[in-house]
Formats: structure tokens, C-alpha cells, sequence
């Protein structure tokens, strides 16, 4: 594994290939869920793999050296005694995310031995374990919200013997007691940045975390820095993955039209569009705020895009001079005009995040000009929120 994300060149920081080769991932990820239902199906089968059964080890083992996020936990249920085998229904409310991101955001984030480290919702330990193996003993914590799964890891990094603590609570809140924190990492993606989270920022700090829209499939990745004299600045990019949203958002899905557009794509239309590369990340992400409400289906043939909630949709090609439409939401108009936009304030990828301006209001920014592109994030207020111990 380490091999690998050093020969692809993701992993370049030698204190965390460190980390990776000392911590065990089969004693912090000792089964995983695997998926056995195709999209869309309800309810949902699984085949739960238990690392210390011989029939399950090989792909177990596979799972977990691998690439893949893990799946852990159905719907918050105790961690300490699950049957292998197959199990129906129920929605995945934990797991591990994938050991590219990882590795890429804990790199972003610069640790170093002595820093005050903090996670927010670590799951079952994974990053908490590697950056606390970096940063030394007694400085990282992790703040996760279900109990189980806060006992779970905190059990499973002590019997690794890495001296992190898991404690239970609101992420959101951050974690006052150990603060302030040279580095924070979110492992969950939210609407607009908690207050908590920037004044539990230490001078010279990092804070990184995804900026969660209603849609999965432009996520944005915002990384705060508390100067020295203690300036917040904050910039956001586009990126190809982020971190779910915290429980009780809920994201849009194209899975709903899926079999209506294959059925019939729409009414066929010159576009002065070709459809924008995917790795156009700095328009994608001004997509998700600037033509709220839309959803990629990455599993069709062509680009198709849906607004769910005004039953519309947008196929492009199978050429670039055409594009299919349906509804009374002429979606591919929006990106269009988005797409000059973009291109006239200069094809921006990245944007800068006002976090401090007083009015409690988070504004976003390309730049200066009149051509700049601009929005607000939600308020703090409309951020979901759900109780501990509620599923």
C-alpha cells in the first residue's frame, strides 16, 4: 500500500509514510461491509467480512490495504458484536475514508512533531492514529459523535498502544478543552465553517475540512490559516472527492430519474457548450452554489445532469454541438451562462472565503474585478443539526 501511494506520487511527506507503515489498519478496521445490491436498491444487501475469519481474510485484507473507503457501521449499531455474513437493509453511517484522501488532506495540512492536533468525526481512528503517530503522544484528539463508534476506535488505537484520545461529542463544537489546535482536520464535509472551529484555531494554525453542498458531486475543499498576528484567511477549491456531509444533511441523487431519462433523454438542442472537462474542479465547485440544486449522474454514458426537485434534466452528445433537455428547468442554459462567467473572470480554480467580516455572514469570492464571481455560504442556523444518540 505505501509503495503504491509513493510510486503514484501521493504520498511525499517521509514523517507520514512513517506513520503508515507503524499503524496496523487491520487492528483499527477489524471488518468492513461490502455491498452486494446494485444503485438504487432498497432495501440494501450486504456481506459483512470479519478479518480474523480465515474465509474472510484475503479480501478483508484486500479492503483494507486498498483504496476503497470501508464501510463500518449500519444505522449507529454496536460495534463490539457483529455477525459476519450477509445482513439486508439498513444505511451505512460510518466509515473509513479512502487512503489517498487521507494521505492527501493530512500532507495539506503540514503536521509536525509537538503540533496540537484535533479531528472532527474520526471515525474509527484511522487518520487520528497516523496523526497522532506524528505529532506525539497526548496531542491529537478526535470529537465523534456516536458513542459506539468513539468506544470502537478508542479501544482499537490503545491495544495499537498510539496515545490519542476519542472523546463524544458535537463536532461542530470543536473541542475547548484541549484547545487551541496547530492543526484541525474535519472528516466531515459542512455547510459554512462553525465558529468553534476558527476560534479554537491556534496563531500560525491550519484548518481544513470539505464545504458541503446539497449536491455529492462537486465538492469543495477549504483550507483556513490563522497568521501569526492572527488574520484568519481561508481559500476554497474545487476537488474530485470530499468528505460525506455531516448526519441529517441530505444530499440530492439522480438515481430517481436514472430509468425516465434512459427512457428518454429529452428534446435535442444546439448547445454552445461542449460539455466542460471534470477536471475543470474551479467551475464545477462554483456550479454547485452558482446553479444550486443540480446532480451529476457519473454513471451515464454522456455528461447528464438533473435537477431532482424541478424534474429536469440535461443529456449532452453524444457529439458536442448537441444537448437533450426535459423539464421546465432548462438546466443546461444555467451552466452555460455559468461557463462565461467563469471564463470571464479568468477561469478561476481557486476562491477566496471571508469567514471574519463580522456580520456572521461567509462570503465567497474569485477576486475583485466586476467579472469576480461571488456567493454566501448558508448560515450557521441552517446547518442540520441532530441530537446525540438519534440515528
Amino acid at each position: 500500500m505505501v509503495d503504491r501511494l509513493t510510486s503514484t506520487g501521493t504520498l511525499t511527506d517521509p514523517l507520514l509514510r512513517d506513520a503508515l507503515l507503524h499503524v496496523r489498519r487491520e487492528t483499527l478496521l477489524p471488518h468492513a461491509y461490502v455491498r452486494v445490491s446494485g444503485p438504487g436498491a432498497d432495501p440494501i444487501d450486504w456481506r459483512l467480512l470479519d478479518g480474523s475469519h480465515p474465509d474472510d481474510r484475503e479480501e478483508w485484507l484486500d479492503l483494507v490495504h486498498g483504496d476503497a473507503s470501508i464501510l463500518l457501521q449500519r444505522d449507529g449499531e454496536p460495534l463490539d458484536a457483529l455477525a459476519r455474513g450477509p445482513v439486508t437493509g439498513g444505511h451505512m453511517t460510518s466509515m473509513s475514508t479512502f487512503v489517498p484522501a487521507t494521505v492527501e488532506a493530512l500532507q495539506a495540512l503540514g503536521l509536525e512533531p509537538g503540533h496540537r492536533y484535533l479531528e472532527l468525526g474520526p471515525g474509527p481512528g484511522t487518520s487520528l492514529a497516523l496523526a497522532a503517530t506524528v505529532t506525539g503522544a497526548g496531542r491529537a484528539t478526535g470529537v465523534e459523535r456516536d458513542g459506539h463508534m468513539a468506544a470502537f476506535a478508542q479501544r482499537n488505537l490503545d491495544r495499537l498502544g498510539v496515545d490519542a484520545a476519542v472523546v463524544e461529542g458535537d463536532a461542530l463544537e470543536g473541542h475547548e478543552n484541549r484547545a487551541p489546535y496547530d492543526r484541525i482536520h474535519s472528516g466531515i464535509g459542512v455547510p459554512c465553517v462553525p465558529s468553534a472551529w476558527v476560534e479554537q484555531l491556534a496563531p500560525g494554525g491550519r484548518l481544513l475540512t470539505t464545504l458541503a453542498t446539497r449536491t455529492p458531486s462537486w465538492p469543495g475543499q477549504l483550507l483556513v490559516t490563522r497568521t501569526a498576528t492572527g488574520r484568519i484567511e481561508a481559500v476554497l477549491r474545487g476537488r474530485p472527492s470530499g468528505y460525506r456531509p455531516m448526519l441529517g444533511y441530505r444530499w440530492l441523487t439522480a438515481l430517481d430519474h436514472r430509468a425516465r431519462i434512459k427512457a428518454y433523454p429529452g428534446t435535442a438542442r444546439p448547445t454552445r457548450l461542449a460539455p466542460p472537462p471534470d477536471d475543470a474542479y474551479g467551475f464545477w465547485v462554483a456550479a454547485a452554489y452558482l446553479a444550486p440544486g443540480l446532480v451529476r449522474d457519473f454513471q451515464a454514458e454522456t455528461m447528464t445532469i438533473v435537477a431532482p426537485e424541478d424534474d429536469s434534466w440535461a443529456v449532452a452528445g453524444p457529439d458536442d454541438a448537441t444537448v437533450r433537455v426535459h423539464g421546465p428547468r432548462d438546466v443546461w442554459a444555467e451552466l452555460e451562462d455559468l461557463y462565461v462567467r467563469w471564463v470571464r473572470a479568468d477561469r478561476p480554480e481557486t476562491y477566496r472565503v471571508d469567514l471574519s467580516d463580522g456580520t456572521g455572514i461567509q462570503s465567497v469570492t474569485s477576486g475583485t474585478g466586476p467579472n469576480a464571481l461571488s456567493w454566501s455560504l448558508p448560515a450557521d442556523a441552517a446547518a442540520p443539526r441532530v441530537p446525540l444518540g438519534d440515528a
